[in-house]
């Protein structure tokens, strides 16, 4: 796999997925949980995001053209939703959503942990592009397979260490983190359109 495209792939799916912003989600909603407990809800949302991850890129081009969408028309939908969530991102509108779904539900290892805060619809449509770019072959879709496995395995992770995460960073680290995360974001949405754009009308 090409190195760059390696590198963008990571950075997409580390950045919609946002495995840091999770850890203070995934204290509230397992709050007063014991460790063993919360052990169990994040492998269980950890595998059950990742499971759903996996189907759709596994699936989800074959889907677009039996329902006779083109990539590069996904392409472009796929990069202006996903601005829209660098937005969100960057004016905490993403945050104060996530925390409102964590009021909302006791049980939150499929819903909201497992879908729609990890496998999203941007992080969905994320795994969608990269598996379905022009010339990838199948040892490289299956490296943007094992990178989308290092992010859930870094969610895991941050589920699992979510206290300590939280004592380090403080709310504030949180926030800076968010509005960076949201500016990359952002140019690599951009970086979608301009793809598709080029993909439909000049290619």
């Amino acid at each position: 796999m090409d190195t760059t495209f390696a590198i963008s792939a990571f950075v997409t799916l580390f950045v919609i997925i946002d495995p840091i912003g999770l850890a203070p989600l995934f204290i509230a909603l397992t709050h007063g949980d014991d460790a063993a407990r919360r052990r169990s809800i994040a492998l269980r949302a950890a595998s059950t995001g990742f499971g759903i991850l996996l189907l759709f890129g596994l699936v989800g081009e074959a889907l677009l053209e039996a329902i006779g969408i083109s990539v590069a028309a996904f392409r472009i939908a796929g990069g202006l939703l996903l601005f829209a969530t660098a937005f969100e991102m960057l004016f905490e509108i993403r945050t104060k959503r996530r925390q409102g779904q964590a009021e909302e539900r006791p049980d939150p290892s499929i819903f909201p942990l497992a879908t729609p805060l990890l496998a999203g619809p941007g992080s969905i449509t994320s795994v969608i592009l990269l598996t379905g770019t022009d010339g990838l072959n199948t040892g490289e879709v299956a490296g943007v397979f094992g990178i989308m496995a290092l992010i859930v395995g870094l969610v895991l992770v941050s589920f699992l260490s979510a206290t300590t995460i939280e004592r380090v960073m403080t709310k504030t680290g949180i926030q800076v983190f968010t509005r960076v995360l949201g500016m990359l974001l952002a140019a690599l949405s951009v970086q979608f359109v301009i793809d598709g754009v080029r993909a439909a009308f000049l290619s």
